[in-house]
């Protein structure tokens, strides 16, 4: 079978990208832009196409007719028409746990870092400030500590049970929060409501669906009354900027720590932006690099190779 690799340029440098043994032709694109022409171009005769960032809608789908196999490179899957794919017949395959140890750790950065005011002391040595003004005038902000804070986890899978292990480690109460509307399913789920209500600090890390595009908006903002800090190392669809932004500034929460935003590079007109002009001290952001660790890369390289064998493995014709 035929292999495309659309967006090698996903990967670090330095990453080895060895094919996937039981391909016979493999071809390899540094990048792909967002182009169904060029796409349809560059997989007209591919059996299996690999890619992580590229837009796959019905017309390239349908304009494919050896496609057999789309080998995501990320946990996510938002980039594909997945009734597309089952119209046709196309397996699609995601890899979902290559970044459950980089996430959680990209997690717990951002959580201290708004917790501890860490960028505005960082520019006090940075710039200055505290050789010219001395300890006591520059130590002006709190610094809050995560221990024995409770902590909210929404999406209790692989990283979000990561996540919990690291917060008890801190000496933190975690809840995992239940889907919203929902009893919990057994005695290790909380009822969303009460986990807004009751968290110190809200870390998500559900997929976006339907169900959980804006999860986080003006009206879940509102049961949040402990004043928390709010992590996102999910999707950036899954909190309403515009509602955050106004949270923030309001005061209502403590803060907003994210790696993901709506419109991905963040988009001129995002609400958000606008706190970075401000100079809030306890907002964070990056730029979606959360499972961008080589250790990570490496396994999910790994991973994809180990089930594009398996497919080619078990096709049957």
């Amino acid at each position: 079978m035929k292999a495309v690799l659309l967006d090698e340029a996903r990967f670090l440098q330095g990453i080895e990208l060895p094919k996937p043994e039981r391909v016979s032709q493999y071809v390899s694109f540094r990048k792909t832009p967002n182009d169904p022409k060029v796409i349809i171009e560059r997989c007209q005769d591919a059996d299996i196409i690999i890619s992580g960032s590229v837009k796959l809608g019905r017309d390239i789908i349908e304009s494919l007719p050896n496609l057999k196999l789309i080998q995501l490179t990320s946990s996510g899957m938002n980039a594909v028409d997945h009734a597309a794919c089952k119209d046709h017949d196309v397996e699609l395959y995601n890899a979902a746990t290559f970044a459950a140890k980089a996430v959680p750790e990209h997690t717990f950065m951002l959580m201290l870092m708004a917790y501890r005011s860490g960028v505005h002391y960082h520019h006090t040595v940075a710039d200055g400030s505290w050789r010219k003004q001395g300890s006591a005038e520059i130590k002006t902000l709190p610094v809050r500590d995560i221990e024995e804070q409770t902590l909210g986890i929404i999406g209790a899978g692989t990283v979000g049970k990561r996540v919990t292990e690291i917060a008890k480690a801190f000496g933190m109460t975690v809840l995992w929060a239940e889907h919203q509307g929902k009893k919990p399913r057994n005695e290790d789920y909380t009822d969303f409501d009460t986990v807004l209500a009751a968290s110190d600090i809200i870390s998500l890390h559900c997929p976006l669906t339907e169900e959980t595009r804006h999860l986080i908006n003006k009206d879940t903002l509102a049961k949040m009354t402990k004043n928390p800090l709010v992590v996102n190392v999910a999707r950036g669809g899954v909190v309403d900027s515009n509602a955050m932004a106004e949270a923030v500034l309001s005061e209502h929460v403590f803060g907003y720590a994210t790696d993901v935003f709506e419109k991905e590079p963040i988009a001129k007109d995002d609400p958000l932006l606008k706190l970075t002009e401000q100079s809030h001290l306890h907002v964070i952001f990056s730029p979606h690099v959360a499972s961008n660790s080589k250790n990570s890369q490496q396994k999910l390289w790994e991973i994809v190779r180990e089930q594009v064998n398996a497919f080619i493995a078990n096709y049957k014709h």
